[in-house]
């Protein structure tokens, strides 16, 4: 397929996102089952049209003064792709899988860059508009630019797993793909995102991968990990481990000695960590199902609770922008709850002198700072471990991420070059 192809394709797959209410993944899936003709190439280039679409879709609609898909499609074309308008509109008046040729009307708001002078803050931010007050209460005269960094395409990040492997060794068998060190993470590496039709980099096809050399896991992630101060021999609970990303970089952290249970209220979410336990050699977790009672002898005994909590996944608007569009004041109230909830429980499971480890991806202060600040109102027996204070010593030389208060830190793809992330520690006092 040729562009004008792929950009019809990437259209239809956008109006079908809105007329079913599909993620973009499950749309761009779809589409793929029923045009098998399509390559790899096709496919990767298609999602990438959709997905560059719905990064800056505020931004392309007002250029283009109508959000349908036709419209964000042209706009990312010529915009984001650097097509040229008169050769675009050659190619698509030859190709029969192509749109309709571009209108004059349409030309012109294509070339005009003058308009977005007058375009609404939101919109240069390319966030919601509902949530302009929210991103600007975060990061203050910055939130335009932070919402900004949310629109590039993201890197393809990886954490040498160093129960099996180290950096230098997974970066030989992965030359290839030249990847490069982490700007802050000590066992990352990073493949950039390349521009318009590029594919991504297929590394779970490696041998290094098959063998638990590395795994997938963005610099940010990574960074909360080593955030959460993690020590061998510890008693740790993780619980909200999910498929179980950072309870292994958990037990890298620990060198396999200590204990983490690992505890996910939700069975499904907790299936794969079996599997990527045994791939990744890690012989200190214990994993917890969600069964009555699961963990009542670990209450009062743990060290360290990590509580990467549900949230509204604002942080990941690089990689699921659809979300961004999607996201209501009602699931953000919804989150709100249920952190306050799970937050309210991990407390039980400290000992005196212990520590809570409170982690979102999320960029919204009610679900980070707001939440600490309740927290240790309700709980007055603990106190905020100054995170920005710890930063230096594990990452020297690195950028400093944001704090709203010098003791939590906020990490973005604008400050840090991540995904969005937030962290807290919560020490109980003897």
């Amino acid at each position: 397929m040729r562009l004008p192809g792929r950009m019809a394709a990437a259209m239809e797959i956008l109006a079908d996102m809105e007329a079913r209410k599909r993620p973009a993944s499950e749309a761009l899936k779809g589409w793929a089952l029923d045009h098998r003709f399509a390559g790899a190439g096709d496919r990767a280039a298609i999602g990438n049209l959709v997905y560059d679409a719905l990064r800056k879709r505020a931004s392309h609609a007002f250029r283009m003064g109508e959000d349908t898909p036709r419209a964000l499609i042209l706009s990312v074309a010529v915009n984001d792709w650097n097509q040229d308008v008169k050769s675009l509109n050659e190619d698509l008046s030859t190709d029969r899988f192509a749109p309709e040729s571009i209108s004059e009307a349409e030309a012109a708001r294509l070339s005009d860059d003058s308009a977005f002078s007058s375009a609404p803050d939101h919109v240069r931010a390319d966030a919601p508009e509902w949530l302009a007050p929210s991103l600007e209460r975060n990061f203050g005269t910055r939130w335009i630019e932070e919402g900004q960094g949310m629109t590039h395409r993201p890197p393809l990040d990886m954490r040498a797993n160093t129960l099996r492997s180290s950096r230098e060794r997974v970066a030989r068998s992965l030359a290839r793909f030249s990847p490069q060190p982490c700007a802050i993470a000590p066992d990352g590496l990073r493949i950039p995102a390349g521009p318009a039709a590029a594919r991504t980099a297929n590394v779970q096809v490696d041998e290094g991968y098959q063998k638990g050399w590395f795994e997938i896991q963005d610099q940010g992630s990574q960074i909360v990990s080593l955030l959460a101060g993690a020590k061998p021999g510890e008693q740790i609970l993780d619980l909200c481990a999910g498929a179980g990303g950072k309870t292994l970089a958990l037990a890298a952290a620990m060198g396999n000695s200590g204990q983490i249970f690992a505890y996910d209220s939700q069975r499904p979410r907790l299936a794969p960590i079996h599997e990527r336990l045994k791939r990744n050699g890690v012989r200190n977790v214990q994993v917890r199902n969600p069964d009555p009672g699961a963990l009542d002898d670990l209450v009062g005994r743990m060290d360290r609770v990590i509580v990467d909590a549900p949230c509204t996944g604002t942080g990941t608007w690089r990689r699921r922008p659809d979300t961004k569009w999607k996201l209501t004041p009602a699931q953000l109230e919804a989150r709100i709850a249920d952190q306050i909830a799970v937050l309210d429980e991990a407390a039980r499971f400290l000992r005196p002198g212990g520590e809570l480890v409170y982690i979102t991806c999320s960029i919204l202060p009610e679900e980070n700072d707001d939440q600490v600040a309740a927290f240790l109102a309700r709980h007055p027996d603990f106190e905020a471990v100054p995170l920005p204070e710890i930063w230096p010593q594990i990452f020297p030389a690195a950028p400093h991420p944001l704090s709203g208060d010098g003791k939590t830190l906020t990490l973005t793809p604008a400050s840090t070059d991540t995904d969005g992330f937030f962290c807290a520690r919560l020490r109980k006092n003897p």
